[in-house]
This record gives structure tokens, C-alpha cells and sequence, in this order.
């Protein structure tokens, strides 16, 4: 008979480390599928943004991609520091994340000279270095916070109105409120899209969570109609011909893209459209550029990517040591699903023309560096996932 330890007789601290679980190590397979995309986004970034960086630049084409690839290094890094945290200390975030975040939108009615106005729309921020929008700061704030509330409140309290729908409504309406002003559509959509899965999966009663989300739909839909703005949009996306040569030509140049690419594209760099045709090309049609010089297989390719990342972030998500941990790696998956959805959508005609960036892809360093901060996250909940026993 094997002689058991006795754990009475050992100092303090090697108790300590006994009985602690062991835990996993990073999640090889997330964090490869994201160097992937970032590694591929980059190339397509160069390639889409070349002609337009030396129109825009002074005749320097590289400018774009080493912007971005200078926020990527620093995401990259801001990756590795956040992974090898203790998830935990997030919830000491959640309050200000989410006063802060208010605030910055809101700064927009009284440090109005700091905001920057692009396309009819008022939605970065100045710094001088480079421009930022605090709507995704607010996406992640709604991550954070949510997260941390629903962790502490529980599944018996989360199943009431009181606790499971009212603070997360009134604070989701301030912020898509503030949002709105801009107007940010996509923006507005992706974060009630969030806070609905996350209200979801943190236990929200179905009834009042379906009624919630029904109201916003009907909500969202009649504000795009009675905008002049947003139903001149509505109008362009059901027939982009009705104005080929003003709001539906973005549109347009998109199709025209994404069909010349056939099944294997024209070759890597060889895109037309990018030659000033497609407005935005390094931003949110980057995917249109893509399809054209790659083809249906590098499309689907690069789909194929989203899907699999998407999967295994749920995947983290389930496996998480705790709520909070599962609702921080859900809260981001969902995010990252939500913007290549949309993204997507909105290129090949399926949603209307607004600002939704592809994730690892489109051209905004602020933009990927909050990304890659984010997934550090998911792989901080990922390395402390509970490994199995071993018997």
C-alpha cells in the first residue's frame, strides 16, 4: 500500500503550492489563428493601401503599413503582458472602464475641438499622433463591466428584472445613446449585440432579455428611417444604382471588386479597384481588395480563419475556471464575430454602407491595438482554464 502525504507536516508555503489547482498553459490553437489573421491582415493592408498612402502622403506608399505595423508590435506586446495576468484583477476596471468610456463620449459637447469629423460623421478623437475612436474603448468596457457585475450578482439574482436586465439596459442606452450623436451605427449595433449575449449567458431571464431586444430592434429601425441620413443609406443598399455616382458608388466599386476576383484573383497586388476607385479601400472594404486580388479561395480562406478563432474563443469561454472568466472570453469572441459579421455583410451588399471595420485587417492602429489587448485576455482566462487531472 502506497503511503499517503500527510500535508499537516509540511511548511506553510508548499501546502500552499499543493493543493493549488494546476492550470493550463496558453491556448496554442487561439493565439496561432490570431497571428494568422494579423499576419495576413497586414499583407492585405499593404497591398490595398499602397496607391492610396502615395496619392494621400507625399509619394509614400509605406506609410499605412508601418503605422500599423508599429501599433501591431505594440499590441502585440500589450498581448503578452495582459495573457500572463491574473484575470481576476479586471474586475477592479469595471466601474471606471465604464465611467471613462462615458465620459470620452461625452467629451464630444464639451472638448468638441479635439474630435475630428470624417465623411459626415464626428466620431475620433485628436491626439496628434494619431486619431482613435472611443467607441471601441466603450466595446470593451461593456466586456469588462458586464462581466464583472453578472460575476458578482450571480445566476439567482441575474434571473431577476431588478439585477438581470435594468442596470445593464440603462447603461447599454447611455452609451449607444452618446453613440449615436455621432452617428456610429455599426458601432451602436455591435455593442447591444454584446451586451445581449452577455446578458444571455450571464442569465438573464429569456423573457424580459427577448422583449429588451425586440424593443431595441424596433427602436434602431424606425431611428434609420426617420434619419435623413440613415434612410438615404437604407434607400442606396436596396439599389445602389439610384445614385451610382454619389452614395451607391461605394457600393458599387465593392461588387465590381469582389466579382473581378473570380475563383484564384487577379495576383496579390494586382487590384484595380485599390487604384483609387474604391473609396476606403485600406479601411473597411480592405475584404473587397482582398477578394479581388485572392479570389473566392482566398476569401474563404480567410473566412475559414474568423470562423475557427470565433469557435475556439467560445470554445475558451466554456472551459473558463470561472463566470467571470467565461463571460470576459465569451464578451470578446463576440465582439470580434460581431465585427467581421458586420463587416462582411456590409461589403458584399448584405448590410447598409457604415464604418465596421474587419478585425486584424482594416487599416486603424488604435483600433488593432485594442484588439490584440483584448485577445491577451481571452488567453489570460485560457492559461487559467484547470487542467485536467491526471488519475
Amino acid at each position: 500500500m502506497m503511503p499517503t502525504r500527510d500535508l499537516s507536516q509540511l511548511p506553510t508555503r508548499e501546502v500552499e503550492q499543493d493543493a493549488r489547482p494546476k492550470l493550463s498553459g496558453i491556448d496554442a490553437p487561439f493565439t496561432v489563428l490570431v497571428l494568422l489573421l494579423l499576419v495576413i491582415g497586414l499583407v492585405a493592408l499593404f497591398s490595398a493601401s499602397y496607391t492610396d498612402a502615395y496619392y494621400r502622403m507625399g509619394g509614400n506608399s509605406y506609410h499605412y503599413i508601418i503605422r500599423q505595423g508599429i501599433f501591431a508590435t505594440i499590441g502585440l506586446a500589450a498581448m503578452v503582458f495582459i495573457s500572463r495576468m491574473n484575470y481576476h484583477k479586471f474586475h477592479y476596471l469595471a466601474i471606471p472602464a465604464m465611467v471613462g468610456s462615458a465620459l470620452l463620449l461625452a467629451s464630444r459637447f464639451f472638448l468638441s475641438p479635439i474630435w475630428v469629423e470624417h465623411n459626415d460623421a464626428t466620431r475620433w478623437i485628436n491626439l496628434g499622433f494619431t486619431e482613435f475612436q472611443p467607441s471601441e474603448i466603450a466595446k470593451l468596457a461593456v466586456i469588462v463591466c458586464f462581466a464583472s457585475m453578472m460575476s458578482i450578482y450571480g445566476t439567482k439574482k441575474m434571473h431577476t428584472f431588478r439585477y438581470g436586465i435594468v442596470p445593464y439596459v440603462l447603461m447599454l442606452g447611455v452609451l449607444c445613446g452618446l453613440i449615436y450623436s455621432q452617428p456610429h451605427w455599426s458601432a451602436i449595433v455591435i455593442i447591444i449585440g454584446i451586451g445581449a449575449v452577455m446578458m444571455y449567458i450571464g442569465g438573464a431571464n429569456l423573457f424580459w432579455l427577448g422583449l429588451g431586444g425586440g424593443t431595441a430592434a424596433v427602436g434602431l429601425v424606425t431611428l434609420m428611417l426617420t434619419m435623413a441620413h440613415s434612410s438615404a443609406r437604407l434607400q442606396v443598399w436596396l439599389d445602389p444604382y439610384v445614385d451610382p455616382r454619389g452614395k451607391g458608388y461605394q457600393a458599387i466599386q465593392s461588387f465590381l471588386a469582389i466579382g473581378s476576383g473570380g475563383i484564384w484573383g487577379v495576383g496579390l497586388g494586382q487590384s484595380r479597384q485599390k487604384q483609387l476607385w474604391l473609396p476606403e479601400a485600406p479601411n473597411d472594404f480592405i475584404f473587397s481588395v482582398w477578394c479581388e486580388e485572392m479570389g473566392l479561395i482566398g476569401a474563404l480562406l480567410v473566412i475559414a480563419l474568423f470562423v475557427a478563432l470565433i469557435m475556439r474563443g467560445y470554445y475558451i469561454a466554456m472551459r473558463a475556471g470561472d463566470k467571470f472568466g467565461t463571460l470576459l472570453a465569451a464578451g470578446v469572441t463576440t465582439q470580434i464575430a460581431l465585427q467581421t459579421i458586420f463587416n462582411l455583410f456590409v461589403v458584399t451588399g448584405l448590410a447598409p454602407v457604415t464604418g465596421a471595420s474587419l478585425p486584424f485587417f482594416s487599416y486603424g492602429g488604435t483600433s488593432l491595438m485594442m484588439l490584440l489587448a483584448e485577445v491577451g485576455i481571452v488567453l489570460s482566462v485560457s492559461r487559467r482554464i484547470p487542467a485536467p487531472r491526471q488519475g
